[in-house]
């Protein structure tokens, strides 16, 4: 199995993601919302670039069981139901919905490997049951950090390192590129320092001063899930893999 870290969606275009095995990351905060959001009884969530096709969307599924929920510059969109912080996606506010999301950089992330034949959505939340599921597959690995506006973000790169070394502790058959092994080196030299990596990163210094201190919190729970989200046909779901042993988060 070889494992590539894309630091940047700007990294590699649409097609470069065809019919590869693809994990996208952002932590901060849209994968941690997603998985938030499907644990707490979301039927799907549809991934969007842009607020205006949010919309146009949101005008064609599920009725009344649609949210629109997304954030620009970490702030809810104006008129949306929900905005980006895992917090606001409770059992109450989403189970059975149908929610379309667009962000300023994980929507946008997710969006750009859809050509892919496997595409897995991860944050720290669900660290082994992603290792555990890209071991059932056996396939290469493209890890895709969301990053900030085209940026480099430490916090989707600690998280890839995570996943890595979860990987090789489940299958000794790993080649990494050279940024699968920076994004080692990170995690190693973080620890299990999460939540201060993220109080301290540029992202959670912003999100901190907006007011959303307590996201990241919930941001640096490892392996809070054993979920593993993936996007099919535009939308993501959660499908269940519990038939499968390889599938099971380990106990460590």
């Amino acid at each position: 199995m070889k494992i590539h870290v894309l630091l940047s969606p700007l990294n590699a275009d649409e097609l470069y993601f065809t019919g590869k095995t693809v994990v996208v990351v952002d932590v901060l905060r849209a994968t941690t919302t997603i998985i938030t959001a499907l644990k707490n009884g979301a039927k799907k969530i549809t991934p969007v670039e842009s607020v205006d096709f949010a919309v146009k969307v949101s005008g064609g599924i599920s009725g009344g069981h649609t949210l629109l929920a997304g954030e620009r510059n970490t702030l809810m969109v104006e008129g949306f139901a929900l905005g980006n912080s895992p917090l606001e996606f409770t059992e109450e506010a989403v189970k059975d919905k149908s929610i379309i999301l667009f962000t300023t950089n994980g929507s946008k992330a997710i969006v750009r490997a859809k050509f892919a034949e496997n595409l897995l959505i991860a944050s720290f939340n669900n660290v082994s049951a992603i290792a555990n599921r890209l071991a059932e597959l056996g396939n290469d690995v493209e890890i895709l950090c969301a990053g900030s506006n085209g940026m480099f973000c430490v916090e989707d790169t600690v998280c890839a390192g995570w996943i890595i070394s979860a990987i090789q502790e489940k299958t000794e058959d790993v080649e990494l590129s050279d940024s699968a092994k920076a994004s080692l080196v990170l995690k190693k030299h973080f620890g299990k320092r999460i939540l201060k990596m993220l109080k301290d990163s540029e992202h959670g210094q912003l999100l901190i001063g907006n007011g959303f201190e307590e996201d990241l919190k919930v941001a640096a729970e490892v392996d809070s899930t054993d979920l593993v989200p993936v996007y099919v046909q535009g939308e993501i779901i959660a499908p269940d893999f519990s038939g499968s042993k390889k599938s099971k988060p380990e106990k460590k």
